[in-house]
């Protein structure tokens, strides 16, 4: 790739910014498509008769693909090309949006809603195509706003589809607004595909030497991924239980036997497609230039886990938790909540921006420091504290979450170009673990401790980062086709 300016023009709609304003849309689809329903429950209730455990198990439901479909859309991209690969996304979820739209039951928009979660994998696929067309000192930058402008896509939702509903009119008005995000899918995903290409004009697509799980290059690192792939069903295993007779009584006993024995086997048979294409490097040591430390992902994953994942979790209990303590609207309490979440927008690219400009290792070092001083603060929020300070302390803690985001994919992908889209498919899938563990930790503990459990976190991962992390620097290598070496700058 040509060495470029360090200012990005994001006025411009040409060469590697028009790719980034392309790709960020489609994340922000990806997005409005999968959190389409969250508005619109209330409609649906009425029209459907639902109950609310009902309701609780379709925004279970929603999350529990992502997970699995992170790390399968990750490998599918360093395969394939982002390129067909977000275009197929958008294509075959715009007709899983029809089919939401036309059920007629609850178990129809269970099975719609669980297949829909798939689309949530659509921010990995941005990661592996900004990668391409961005050099190292734009990349942090370039991710933030791809990450930051396209996550914005389920507050638009929130925004849009109410009122396109209320426009329609009628019972069947969430069906059309729902309906309509799938055109919409639809619509772009052929756009997409007809607009960009996977990398700039005579650069090389790199893509993995074997398929079917992350290729490491020691018998450590291969203990290590073994170990890190524990968590991402250990997650939806909690989900299962979530949804099992002792709570809220949407599988039998039997059905959450069979999940568990699936889950299980899984594992099982990834760790041996696992031992499959990586046990060559237990016989004999793999050549120093093609080497990368799984290190650098593990820490990356436990970042994501706390800074995604803790965003997850805390913007979905933070309305309660302030009408309850403060005596708000749900109005005034929902707008707290939004801020959380919205900062995202500025504050992602801010991330980035600020690991491209003053190094990646140093930030994302302070970054967990604010991380867990505004999660402790957090704790400390009782009815005895002014509105203003406590929304305060909030909007602190929330800065260094979101700028942590950014952080995180500042690194991702430099680790090792042609595995970009698995390394990023992992670290989402840990944001969606996060998000997981924490909330089910509130189930069991009040609030305060919630925020305090998620500080110790953050604090164990600040040591991580210093202990473990290595700054990108100088070059990684990559074979060509022909055999060549081409050295890719990342520092």
């Amino acid at each position: 790739m040509t060495k470029q300016s360090e200012k990005i023009n994001l006025l411009s709609f040409k060469g590697n910014v028009r790719i980034l304003h392309l790709s960020w849309f489609a994340f922000f689809l990806s997005f409005f498509v999968w959190f389409n329903h969250a508005p619109l429950l209330a409609a649906m209730r009425d029209s459907l008769l639902l109950s609310d455990q009902q309701i609780k198990a379709l925004l279970i439901l929603n999350v529990a693909l992502t997970i699995p479909a992170r790390i399968i859309i990750g490998m599918l991209v360093d395969a394939f090309g982002p390129r067909r690969i977000y275009s197929s996304l958008l294509f075959v979820s715009s007709f899983l949006c029809f089919g939401f739209a036309m059920a007629e039951d609850f178990e129809q928009l269970a099975l719609m809603r669980f297949l829909l979660g798939f689309v949530g994998a659509g921010f990995v696929i941005g990661i592996r195509m900004i990668s391409e067309w961005f050099p190292a000192k734009q990349a942090g930058f370039a991710q933030g706003i791809y990450g930051g402008w396209g996550n914005f896509g389920s507050a638009a939702a929130a925004v849009s589809l109410p009122t396109i509903a209320l426009l329609i009119g009628g019972e069947d008005g969430w069906r059309w607004a729902i309906a309509g995000s799938g055109v919409a899918a639809l619509i772009y995903s052929v756009v997409y595909f007809f607009t960009t290409s996977d990398t700039p004009k005579g650069s090389t697509y790199f893509k993995p030497k074997r398929n079917g799980a992350l290729e490491v290059t020691s018998a450590g690192d291969l203990i290590l991924y073994l170990i890190m792939n524990i968590p991402l069903y250990a997650a939806l295993a909690v989900l299962t239980w979530k949804l099992s007779p002792p709570n809220l009584n949407m599988l039998s006993s039997h059905v959450v036997t069979i999940i568990y024995l699936v889950l299980a086997g899984l594992y099982a048979f990834q760790t041996i497609r696992i031992f499959q294409i990586n046990k060559h490097v237990i016989k004999q040591p793999v050549p120093e230039i093609e080497r990368y430390k799984f290190k650098q992902v593990a820490v990356l994953n436990l970042s994501y886990m706390v800074t995604f994942g803790s965003e997850l979790a805390v913007v979905s209990m933070l309305p309660l938790f302030f009408m309850d303590t403060f005596d708000l609207s749900a109005v005034q309490a929902g707008l707290i909540a939004a801020v959380f979440a919205g900062l995202n927008l500025i504050m992602r690219p801010a991330g980035g921006w600020i690991s491209d400009k003053y190094g990646r290792k140093r930030s994302l070092v302070v970054i967990m420091a604010g991380l867990t001083v505004g999660y402790i603060l957090m704790s400390l929020i009782d009815s005895s504290w002014s509105i203003m300070l406590a929304v305060l302390v909030t909007i602190f803690a929330s800065l260094f979450v979101n700028a942590g985001n950014g952080s995180v994919f500042a690194i991702i992908p430099l680790v090792k170009r042609r595995l970009t889209g698995q390394i990023a498919g992992m670290a989402g899938a840990y944001g969606n673990v996060g998000g997981v563990t924490f909330l089910t930790v509130l189930s069991f503990v009040s609030p305060q401790i919630f925020f305090l459990t998620i500080a110790a976190a953050a604090l164990i991962t600040f040591l991580a980062v210093i202990l473990f992390l290595e700054e990108p620097k100088g070059h990684m290598a990559e074979i060509m086709p022909d055999g060549t070496v081409q050295m890719i700058e990342v520092s």
